[in-house]
């Protein structure tokens, strides 16, 4: 299903990506549209897969995964499914990017400690060369995807 985005659907899902536990109400309020707007807006990105799903962002050391890694992968293509499949199996894996350049892969990892990170490059290593980097601060990490949108100011309230 094909979709083209106007304004409003833009605004609607700036508001999503900062904030998705919103109300409709709430939405719409911000954007300037009626609450069944946005309901049929929602329904609507959802059907099209622009809007892919809703989660939260966990802090990795909270939950004991405070290290974070860079693994770059270089494979034969003939390998490429063993690599995908390796990293939907492994936890560790937060993100698998496929790439141009002299590497196969892009792979950010999430472990509890410096073991379990060797452990899972050497995974790796059975497959292709691996080359890896510890991450020591994410400065920017998250970012929002832009849509172009303007939002309208919250209204003030009465």
């Amino acid at each position: 299903m094909e979709i083209n985005l106007d304004g409003t659907d833009r605004m609607l899902l700036d508001v999503l990506q900062t904030d998705a536990r919103l109300s409709f109400r709430e939405i719409g309020r911000r954007i300037g549209i009626s609450t069944p707007s946005v309901s049929e807006r929602i329904r609507r990105l959802e059907a099209a897969e622009i809007i892919r799903g809703y989660s939260a962002q966990v802090d990795r050391a909270a939950v004991g995964r405070e290290i974070g890694a860079f693994l770059r992968l270089s494979v034969s293509d003939k390998n490429f499914r063993r690599v995908t499949g390796l990293c939907r199996s492994l936890d560790a894996v937060m993100e698998c990017h496929h790439i141009t350049g002299e590497e196969s892969f892009v792979i950010r990892l999430a472990v509890a400690s410096i073991a379990e990170l060797e452990d899972v490059i050497s995974r790796f290593r059975k497959i292709g060369l691996a080359q890896s980097s510890v991450i020591l601060s994410s400065p920017v990490d998250g970012k929002l995807v832009p849509t172009d949108a303007k939002l309208l100011a919250p209204a003030r309230p009465r």
